[in-house]
């Protein structure tokens, strides 16, 4: 799977799935609004995405809502529950889902991701997230969430364990031998027998070696913590980097760290979140991006910007400078990310609420398909990225111009496939086969 010295460098894309768009205003602009818990709109989607031959389809999921949530997240779909009736109506597209290593079962959750590896035929991946809200540990028996150096201690032995378990089951395993009466190697099933400071799992995991051989590991942390995990654990890393410069600083600083774990720079993806406003002229693309921002509630932006900095941010004038926000436990990334976009670009605490609300700090491309695939193609030339989470503003309208649109544009400068060549999300990635 070398690619040749005079080809240019592939593209990954992975769509970041919010049903009713990933910009607040989205679903107001839509002709097609579906629902979040519609069963039959998300497999359009999915089917869309199949269609641009996209790597992956990826559900984010978080374990608590509340009413100043984005419509497609206030209420959801389960991710794995989704993605198994996913799996039965698409052959190729990568399906990926996000499950809390502080919340959840290392047991439990790897017989889960390896039952949609086996549905799937080889096409499940793991968002492992470590989540950050009190809201959610409120939900789980606790008042607090553990301090951010615990919890990625634990997602650390967490991910031990899984691994653990899915090699626990050997390649050749089952033989279903009918004349000697064989149905298993027994020494190809291993139990595990761990022990560790968080948990204590004796084994085997009770579902056969999964089609991968094990899942893809997706990481979304961008903290030195977060970073840390990636370099030893993840395959993928969804990040967000608002200028092609701060791109490129955590792309360095991550592959070296991956080096000095022990493994291949290239076997771990940097896919930073971009949303692309697409226009079949860029006056159109420039009428979209307006009209999106009108419809912006600037309250429920600085109610989101509370919530993610832990502030109450409404005592604090709109029209003036950003304050000096305090050290936060959790989504450490993402509240640097937007302060740091405050003072580079001296916003006022109404144009960040509007950031906050409409992209959520993730980068936004307003152009048409070429101006789109101009500034994708830099980022991964200049190595700012390996590819890219798309998070279209509007369903379906926004997806189906880049399906459309750029991924032909793509295609024709040879930098994305014209079609899926292997039956796994792990193959397709050009990772290891494990």
């Amino acid at each position: 799977m070398t690619r040749p010295s005079n080809s240019p460098r592939q593209m990954r894309l992975g769509l970041f799935v919010q049903p009713l768009g990933h910009h607040v205003s989205g679903w107001r602009l839509t002709q097609r609004l579906g629902s979040p818990t519609d069963i039959d709109w998300l497999i359009s989607i999915a089917k869309k995405a199949e269609e641009g031959t996209f790597d992956m389809f990826f559900v984010g999921d978080a374990l608590a809502t509340n009413v100043h949530r984005l419509p497609s997240t206030m209420a959801r779909l389960e991710p794995l529950t989704l993605l198994s009736a996913v799996a039965v109506n698409t052959r190729h597209i990568g399906l990926a889902a996000t499950a809390s290593t502080t919340f959840s079962d290392p047991f439990t959750l790897a017989r889960s991701f390896s039952s949609l590896d086996h549905i799937s035929r080889g096409r499940a991946a793991w968002n492992v997230v470590t989540s950050y809200s009190n809201d959610v540990a409120r939900n789980f028996s606790k008042e607090d969430m553990p301090g951010h150096a615990d919890r990625y201690a634990k997602a650390t032995e967490f991910l031990q364990v899984t691994n653990k378990l899915w090699e626990g089951w050997q390649e050749g395993a089952v033989i279903a031998n009918k004349d000697s009466g064989q149905y298993f190697v027994d020494d190809k099933i291993n139990a595990i027998d761990h022990r560790g400071e968080h948990y204590q799992v004796q084994g085997p995991l009770n579902i056969t070696r999964s089609p991968q051989g094990k899942p893809v590991i997706i990481e979304a942390g961008s903290s030195a913590d977060g970073q840390k995990l990636a370099a030893q654990t993840a395959e993928v890393v969804f990040t967000a980097s608002a200028s092609l410069e701060k791109g490129q600083a955590f792309y360095r600083s991550q592959k070296q760290q991956v080096i000095e774990a022990g493994r291949h720079p290239d076997h771990l993806l940097i896919l930073p979140g971009v949303m692309p406003i697409i226009g079949r002229t860029l006056e159109e693309a420039k009428e979209t991006w307006r009209q999106l921002n009108l419809l912006v509630d600037i309250d429920n932006g600085i109610k989101q910007l509370s919530a993610r900095f832990g502030l109450d941010m409404t005592q604090y004038p709109l029209d003036g400078p950003v304050p000096e926000i305090p050290a936060v436990e959790g989504n450490q990334s993402r509240v640097k990310l937007l302060t740091d976009l405050a003072e580079r670009e001296n916003l006022t605490l109404r144009e960040l609420a509007a950031i906050a609300a409409g992209s959520r700090g993730h980068r936004v491309i307003v152009g048409t398909a070429q101006d789109i695939a101009d500034d994708l193609q830099l980022w991964v030339e200049q190595e700012g990225a390996d590819g890219f989470n798309i998070m279209p503003a509007i369903i379906p309208e926004q997806l189906d111009l880049f399906v459309e649109l750029v991924i032909p544009e793509l295609r024709k400068r040879g930098l994305f496939r014209e079609s899926y060549q292997f039956s796994t999300l792990r193959e397709n990635l050009g990772l290891p086969v494990v």
